[in-house]
């Protein structure tokens, strides 16, 4: 377990739509950036809200994603990822990965983990 001093949460669980997304901002330790949170299955995973091959943010309008089965598509380019590794399975950028952004869940609260 890691020992970072929880000040205030990432986002709740219940925030994050099972199946779904979010997009929260967050302090990170390079600077303030936009966040996505998913949720599937009983995981959560989050993800710097860029996208490797040009930059731009993943989604189609503020907090709103592209999410099919267990991908999430970049709205710009059409880059397709999978959801639960971040890693690019088609469009431009294949091969290549979201940056993950370790996550800590106590109780509903979702706090960013050591190293984010």
């Amino acid at each position: 377990m890691d020992t970072l001093v929880r000040v205030k949460p990432l986002c709740h669980l219940s925030d994050i739509p099972e199946s779904g997304a979010t997009a929260v901002d967050a302090v990170l330790h390079d600077g303030a950036d936009s966040v996505i949170v998913l949720r599937r299955d009983g995981q959560v995973h989050a993800y710097l809200n860029v996208c490797p091959h040009a930059g731009r943010r993943l989604d189609y309008a503020p907090g709103k994603f592209l999410l099919r089965n267990d991908t999430l598509t970049c709205a710009v380019h059409g880059a397709t990822f999978q959801q639960a590794s971040g890693l690019c399975i088609g469009g431009p950028c294949c091969g290549d990965s979201l940056r993950e952004i370790p996550l800590c869940i106590e109780g509903d609260e979702v706090y960013l983990g050591e190293g984010a």
